[in-house]
């Protein structure tokens, strides 16, 4: 391959917590006494995710694609990742892996990681083992510390079918 056949993109998402709302990581809802606040489901991880593949192939943001618009209230992310992972695809562009993190006080997310990683593979169309997802806290620092939001960060490599 040339060297040009390769593309990195990198994303990040940040999102508020509010009670009466589902916690939704990964297109995995996750018992915990508060959510997401945002106009979908407000996934910071799908959203991270969504952004470094677009930022890899040149597509933009997500906000670009994806406004707050009613046609996106509410929407699952996991689904937007789905459409975001075709438009790559569109262009000629496949994941070779996608490196995440999630930061988040609570509630402790580790034992839930493999069934993320499994419904994101599966809306990218990728193996398991592309996709790996790591988790931290804010160890009491900033809003994430202070429990009043969540954030993601997503690297990832596309490579050129082409």
């Amino acid at each position: 391959m040339k060297q040009d056949d390769f593309r990195v993109g990198i994303g990040y998402d940040i999102h508020p917590l509010e009670r009466g709302r589902d916690l939704v990581l990964g297109g995995v809802t996750i018992e915990h006494e508060m959510g997401l606040a945002g106009h979908s489901d407000a996934d910071v991880l799908c959203h991270a995710l969504c952004d470094a593949l677009l930022g890899a192939v040149n597509l933009g943001d997500i906000g670009r694609h994806f406004p707050e618009t009613e046609d996106y209230l509410g929407i699952s992310s996991i689904l937007l990742l789905e459409r975001v992972g075709k438009m790559a695809a569109d262009k000629g562009f496949r994941l070779i892996n996608a490196d995440c993190i999630i930061n988040a006080e609570s509630p402790r997310l580790a034992g839930r990681t493999a069934e993320m990683s499994q419904k994101i593979a599966s809306a990218l169309q990728a193996g398991t083992e592309r996709i790996s997802i790591k988790c931290t806290r804010g160890e009491g620092m900033g809003p994430v510390g202070e429990r009043r939001a969540m954030e993601a960060r997503a690297v990832v490599l596309m490579a050129s079918d082409g």
